[in-house]
């Protein structure tokens, strides 16, 4: 009997009712650890969406205060942190999106002694960015915008947030440099646009070292959505009392129908977005991609400005914000990642030269050609006396005898 019931055990195995156990370390490392989420979209999506909404608010912006000669940009940004705010405040209330706020010890004490600093150099430098615009083409203020990790470096000496590395200030030199021939080289220069944006410059650097202490304990750690969720109120109030006693009692409301609401809506709903695609970037990417793709958004804003508003630049502009792009890859990316990536080019280059040596030739004469042309051609107007022939043609006719 018992035979029989063991020979019948054997033949109907029991079904398994959950996972078998493992049978290693191995096994059982491997079968607690979660397979990883799959990334529902490529990251190339939030690069290229983050590139077009950076450099639509900047283009839209200058296109508001410039172009439809609204030229009040202390309402505008009252208006964008306005949206901002009622915005991240709906966001809150009925997404997830704003869940990290739950995790920072926020205090009244805190937001005083904390926010409320960095909203006003916020503040500040919107204003001055914005001011810019009336005075300085989109193409040049990028230019400027280069010395900002400059700015970053001296303000955080000065705060005594980092200590002085005489090194450091020598890898942003080449960045100073060549925004100092860009400036020379700037066919439509204007002193005080090219001041309020220095100061926006200097304003952006002193909040970039304010949020870094504030971010330096993991009480009050969080992604630029929440950041805006807490500092675009405080902004917006500040803005605001600014707007009223400087532009409010200007403007007209033929001068905001002229732009219509709603070129305002989509305005305001474009630079709130810009903040949200950089919450869905961070972790997307590396940081040598974000800073080859800032790179990229400024060339592009510049060649955008060249196209939209015909804006002239110089060779000896162009010469000097090559160097100054140069010099802040080189500042944020670091000599020895550099070299990594110059000798790997080296490698590529041979092998290009092997196969198509012809080719490589004509590539290198017309660099060099290329670079010559520009550099001269920006010097050239530096030099060179203008030349009116109309002078000469009436003393050569009036030697003639020759009524001109």
């Amino acid at each position: 009997m018992a035979d029989e019931k063991s020979r019948i055990s054997g033949d109907s195995p029991r079904e398994a009712k959950g996972p078998l156990l493992p049978t290693s370390t191995a096994d059982a490392a491997t079968a607690d650890k979660p397979s990883p989420p799959q990334p529902v979209f490529h990251p190339a999506l939030y690069v290229v969406t983050w590139i077009s909404l950076s450099s639509s608010v900047i283009l839209f912006n200058k296109w508001i205060l410039d172009s439809l000669d609204f030229r009040y940009p202390v309402i505008l940004t009252t208006y964008h942190l306005s949206f901002a705010t009622v915005a991240t405040q709906l966001m809150a209330r009925y997404t997830t999106l704003l869940d990290g706020r739950k995790s920072v010890k926020m205090t009244g004490r805190v937001y005083l002694r904390a926010i409320v600093p960095i909203g006003v150099f916020f503040s500040l430098s919107l204003i001055c960015g914005n001011l810019t615009y009336l005075y300085l083409s989109v193409a040049f203020i990028q230019m400027i915008k280069a010395t900002t990790p400059v700015a970053v470096l001296l303000s955080s000496w000065a705060m005594g947030i980092a200590p002085v590395n005489l090194k450091q200030l020598a890898n942003v030199s080449a960045i100073v440099v060549g925004v100092v021939i860009a400036s020379f080289g700037e066919i439509k220069f204007v002193w005080i646009g090219f001041l309020y944006q220095l100061g926006g410059v200097l304003f952006e650097a002193i909040r970039l070292n304010l949020v870094q202490a504030l971010l330096s304990s993991a009480e009050y750690k969080m992604d630029p959505l929440v950041s805006l969720y807490y500092f675009a109120p405080i902004c917006a109030a500040m803005n605001g009392v600014v707007a009223l006693i400087w532009e409010v009692p200007r403007v007209s409301l033929g001068e905001v129908y002229n732009v219509g609401l709603v070129t305002f809506f989509l305005n305001g709903l474009c630079a709130f977005l810009l903040n949200v695609s950089v919450v869905f970037l961070i972790g997307k990417t590396s940081a040598v991609i974000m800073t080859l793709c800032g790179v990229l958004k400024d060339v592009l804003l510049v060649l955008a400005s060249m196209a939209i508003w015909a804006t002239p630049i110089s060779g000896l502009q162009a010469f000097g914000y090559s160097i100054a792009l140069g010099g802040m890859v080189y500042y944020k990316l670091g000599g020895d990642a550099l070299k990594g990536y110059a000798s790997e080019a080296s490698r590529q280059w041979a092998e290009f030269g092997s196969t198509r040596p012809a080719l490589r030739k004509v590539v290198v004469v017309s660099a060099v050609v290329l670079l010559i042309f520009l550099v001269l051609g920006g010097l050239a107007p530096t030099y060179a006396p203008e030349y009116d022939p109309s002078q000469y043609l009436s003393n050569a006719a009036g030697k003639l005898g020759v009524s001109s």
